[in-house]
């Protein structure tokens, strides 16, 4: 595993990854189509479970779409400037951007769609297989929260399984750790039995 790119090269592409990663789609979307701040409805969150409580689905798919676009875009541009290392910095900064943007105070989302959209830019196999994972176990549980939880856990194995190159391993790690600790009261919430379920609108 080597580092072809300057270090103020990777710093820079951080940064590009970070603001595209804190454009608040969800938050946008909604204040456009006249229904106020997403903030202030269900969960609070920014993303697209959430957008889907105001019964809204186009908007909410529209959400998914764009959360995870922004993430592919900041891998494509990462790989194109700084090779696996670039790809590597741009997209774990991407899902940093939404969870943390500064133009919301670095309240942001939980990262799923621009955790998906990283993966699957990153890898294509690796990422359509990680959301096969939170297709099954969110549709078998209606737990949106569980199937974001049970496919970030799998990303990495399924990287190492499929061979995939160190930077990928590792990205599919360093993108789950914060997926999981945005998780923190989800899985909580989970295991008391209080989580609401997709299509709810608590």
């Amino acid at each position: 595993m080597s580092i072809d790119a300057a270090p103020v090269t990777l710093v820079g592409l951080a940064a590009l990854g970070y603001l595209l990663g804190s454009v608040p789609f969800g938050l946008l979307l909604t204040r456009a189509a006249g229904l106020g701040d997403i903030r202030r409805i269900g969960s609070g969150n920014i993303g697209a479970t959430n957008v889907l409580r105001t019964g809204h689905k186009a908007l909410a798919g529209a959400t998914l779409l764009l959360d995870a676009l922004k993430g592919a875009v900041a891998v494509v541009l990462g790989l194109a400037g700084g090779g696996q290392a670039g790809l590597f910095v741009a997209g774990l900064a991407a899902v940093l951007g939404h969870m943390f943007p500064v133009w919301l105070r670095f309240r942001g989302g939980k990262g799923v769609a621009t955790g998906f959209g990283v993966l699957i830019a990153a890898d294509p196999l690796v990422g359509l297989a990680a959301g096969a994972v939170w297709l099954i176990v969110a549709f078998a549980t209606r737990y949106s929260s569980a199937g974001a939880l049970a496919s970030f856990v799998a990303a990495p194995v399924l990287a190492a399984a499929f061979r995939a190159s160190v930077w990928m391993v590792l990205l599919a790690v360093a993108v789950a750790v914060p997926v999981w600790l945005r998780h923190r009261g989800n899985l909580e919430r989970l295991l008391a039995g209080t989580e609401p379920r997709i299509g709810d609108k608590r």
